[in-house]
């Protein structure tokens, strides 16, 4: 016997297609919902990669390309100028 989850208890993998509009409805979009959601990304983070008995630099790395990409994307309209052109 399946039990069934609801859908507002559904992890966003778990959800189907058709089912995506009203889950997104459901969501807690408060400044105190969208802080709690980054809280739980963050300690997520940080259990995984961060706090484990055989460390690597696998979570420093992977912050760090974060910063390095969105600084690009950041600066890319500056970025596109500089580019070298062939002057005909």
């Amino acid at each position: 016997m399946a039990s069934i989850v609801p859908l507002k208890e559904k992890r966003l993998l778990d959800v189907k297609l058709g089912e995506l509009p009203s889950w997104i409805l459901m969501r807690d979009f408060t400044p105190r919902g969208i802080a709690g959601a980054f809280q739980r990304g963050y300690y997520r983070y940080y259990n995984k990669y961060v706090n484990v008995k055989k460390g690597s630099v696998a979570g420093l790395s992977m912050v760090l390309a974060a910063y390095v990409l969105f600084n690009y994307c950041r600066c890319y309209k500056e970025l596109k100028h500089e580019r070298l052109r062939k002057y005909h």
